[in-house]
């Protein structure tokens, strides 16, 4: 009997310590099939920051935080927040796309459906050295909180100006612009179609300010005036699309005038290329510097990289072109960008260009470029 119950509690022992082992075993592959999920780090920790609604509220307020979602565009385009950009995370490409679109000292606030395709998103974000955040819950407890959702398919960025009002730019599509500030809109270069897109300017506030480059196509449309122009709505243009439509205000390069707060300068837009010249001659051109509330904004308009340019200072945000041939090469437009020396710099009016190496260019010179849709 004693030779019983000794043989009993060895057997005990051995399953004890046999149950340990399969725990520890079980933890281990848990940890890393969540490892190679993108769940975890290598030592079961999350490197990223989960917030709630209320926490991540508070960080789309921040001028330095970058919104993205990681749906599917199917699905950004049935409810997304306010401003966010829209990279699909279950695509290859998609840190590529990512390390293109996000300067690397932003933070990066994710978002998914749920919460669980952004917490992979903000871990691979954090594994090539972004500051990500994602937010519990996903865009669900978004919409339990009643918080608000929007349906516009344009992306936003939001700057603060010098006393701390905010500056909206929305990337409507290749060369059109619209900022808003403080109760104000300003468009720039509205056109209402280009290619398969389309822009619905009945769906936006009647402008304050009206900015047009010149007369191409793709600049000047004149329905989209009409449909943006109220009782105070101020038409700045030069001479040749004055011309055209019989009424604006003429700015010639070199003249500058303020409009309640803002100061604007008419600059020089043109082509120097052997055989481009005809595109944009020089002198019929604008392009132009805008200073709300102490932050300078270069619109560039239809140019190449111009000794002109040697003469702009001080630029916080800057809008230049890339199309050859009828504007700057990327190699031009790199050029411009370190003769300039912007704060953040938008390539715009690309078309077909691949502008997704100009960040890397240009990461050495502390030029923060942001791809956004103006193709």
């Amino acid at each position: 009997m004693k030779k019983f119950f000794t043989c009993l509690l060895t057997y005990g022992r051995d399953c004890s310590r046999s149950a340990k082992l399969m725990q520890a075993s079980f933890r281990s592959c848990l940890l890393a099939a969540l490892a190679t999920l993108g769940l975890t780090t290598a030592c079961g920790q999350a490197n990223y920051e989960n917030v709630d609604v209320k926490g991540f509220a508070e960080l789309m307020n921040d001028p330095d935080v970058v919104v993205l979602d990681v749906r599917t565009a199917d699905e950004f385009k049935e409810g997304h927040l306010e401003g966010a950009l829209n990279i699909d995370q279950g695509q290859s490409d998609f840190i590529e796309k990512a390390k293109a679109a996000l300067a690397a000292d932003r933070t990066i606030a994710v978002y998914c459906r749920s919460g669980r395709r952004s917490a992979n998103a903000a871990e691979k974000l954090a594994a090539v050295g972004y500051k990500a955040v994602n937010l519990k819950g996903g865009i669900v407890a978004w919409k339990e909180a009643k918080m608000l959702v929007t349906t516009d398919s344009y992306e936003v960025d939001v700057f603060k100006t010098k006393s701390g009002k905010t500056l909206k730019f929305h990337a409507l599509v290749h060369a059109s612009i619209r900022i808003e500030y403080d109760g104000k809109e300003i468009e720039i270069d509205p056109v209402r179609k280009l290619g398969n897109k389309t822009i619905d300017y009945t769906a936006m506030p009647k402008a304050d300010w009206i900015f047009v480059t010149h007369e191409h196509g793709d600049h000047f449309d004149k329905e989209a005036l009409k449909l943006l122009t109220g009782d105070k709505t101020q038409l700045i243009t030069n001479k040749r699309c004055a011309d055209m439509l019989g009424y604006g205000e003429i700015m010639v390069n070199g003249q500058s005038m303020t409009i309640g707060d803002m100061k604007v300068e008419a600059v020089p837009a043109y082509n120097i290329s052997e055989g481009r010249t005809q595109f944009h001659p020089k002198g019929r051109d604008n392009g132009y510097i805008l200073t709300i509330d102490g932050v300078r904004i270069y619109i560039a308009g239809d140019t190449e990289d111009i000794p002109e340019m040697q003469d702009i200072k001080d630029i916080d945000i800057a809008f230049m072109p890339c199309n050859q041939p009828y504007t700057m090469t990327t190699e031009q437009l790199v050029k411009a960008a370190k003769t300039v020396k912007p704060n953040v710099l938008f390539p715009y009016h690309y078309g077909q260009t691949d502008v997704s190496g100009i960040p890397s260019q240009l990461k050495d010179c502390g030029i923060d470029v942001r791809i956004r849709h103006y193709e």
